[in-house]
């Protein structure tokens, strides 16, 4: 679908490490600020246990799951807008992106460069978003420029903008991301603006740490919760050096440091299920014996677009989406045992497609 997560955080926080983790694209990640210059793309199945469970019934010959694009992103720095560390090239890059992964380094390592001195997540946390409020705030004024004029003319379109824009440039100019106050800009064109987009944080972790954190890590993973929240956000914990290590084992082998490390499955894995939804996807299935395959819509597509998504000629021809809820598909050990419950459902075109449908199209050429 064409739809990109930016990896975003300071220098020297784990973000290429982790993109290197995602994609085992090998990109250099040393202990230097800068490393990544140009954005690095890579192509991530999405874990999804329930292509297992719909395996386990249809025996098919292969299983496919959907996939997403990460993007790792270059370090930005403290006056990044004003084109610090190169930071208006990486400032295009992120507006590049539909959602935010952002890496907090909450660790200590003295072999590791911090470009700030120390660990500090909250500051960093607000390092980053200043720049980004910074680059929209510029952003915005320029867009106030060029409608001021029709406004005063009395467009009545153009009046109403304005407005809006008004709320946003004090929002910006307090340091208050556009994403906090998308209640007061309903009706207002977000596309484009940095702290408009969806974002995770991805909290760094030490090893040592991620089964019995210290007072300080506590510490920093609370002062990462709070900014979240206000947000609307997820935190994910994770030990991006240890994601590293897991992702090179044997599935046994895995499973046994798993449990050394009381993992229930690696952090990595629900990383990737949330960022696919913090761009607003959802998936659903078809089932069959050549595959079981795992396919992507936006949340909210009907079903001709998720007819689209697996062949153009899918929704030039749609005829009707023959549907089955996952819960009931398990529940009834197939399409057979769905069908003679009756909860194998005759859906048309305007049909909202939910999570996790199973879904036969019927289509006409």
């Amino acid at each position: 679908m064409g739809l990109e997560c930016g990896i975003v955080g300071l220098p020297n926080v784990g973000k290429s490490t982790l993109f290197n983790t995602l994609t085992n694209a090998e990109v250099p990640a040393e202990n230097f600020p800068f490393c990544t210059v140009d954005p690095h793309r890579g192509v991530v199945p999405v874990p999804d246990p329930r292509l297992e469970e719909l395996s386990a019934i249809v025996n098919p010959e292969k299983v496919v799951p959907t996939l997403m694009t990460f993007v790792d992103i270059a370090g930005l720095v403290k006056g990044a807008s004003a084109g610090e560390g190169l930071g208006n090239q990486f400032l295009s890059h992120i507006r590049e992106v539909h959602a935010i992964a952002h890496v907090v380094r909450c660790f200590r390592d003295e072999n590791i460069i911090h470009v700030m001195g120390e660990p500090n997540p909250k500051r960093d946390i607000e390092i980053i978003d200043l720049e980004l409020c910074l680059s929209d705030l510029d952003t915005i004024k320029k867009r106030l420029d060029k409608i001021e004029r029709s406004a005063k003319a009395g467009n009545a379109e153009a009046k109403t903008e304005v407005e809006f824009i008004k709320i946003a440039m004090e929002s910006l100019n307090e340091g208050i991301s556009l994403r906090r106050i998308k209640s007061k800009l309903e009706g207002f064109p977000l596309d484009g603006f940095l702290t408009s987009k969806p974002v995770i944080y991805v909290a760094n972790m030490a090893e040592s740490e991620i089964k019995n954190p210290s007072a300080e890590a506590k510490t920093w993973l609370a002062d990462v919760q709070k900014i979240a929240d206000l947000d609307r956000a997820l935190v994910i914990p994770m030990s991006v050096s240890l994601e590293q290590q897991l992702s090179q084992l044997s599935e046994d082998d895995r499973k046994v440091f798993q449990e050394e490390y009381g993992i229930k499955e690696p952090a990595l894995h629900r990383f990737i299920r949330e960022a696919y939804k913090a761009l607003g996807l959802i998936t659903f299935f078809t089932a069959g014996v050549k595959e079981v395959r795992a396919w992507t819509v936006r949340k909210g597509g009907l079903a001709p677009d998720a007819a689209g998504e697996i062949h153009t000629d899918f929704k030039k021809g749609f005829i009707r989406a023959e549907t089955i809820a996952f819960s009931d598909y398990i529940a009834q050990k197939g399409e057979k045992g769905a069908k003679e419950k009756g909860l194998q459902r005759s859906e048309g075109k305007e049909y909202v497609v939910a999570d996790g449908d199973v879904i036969l199209f019927r289509f006409a050429v």
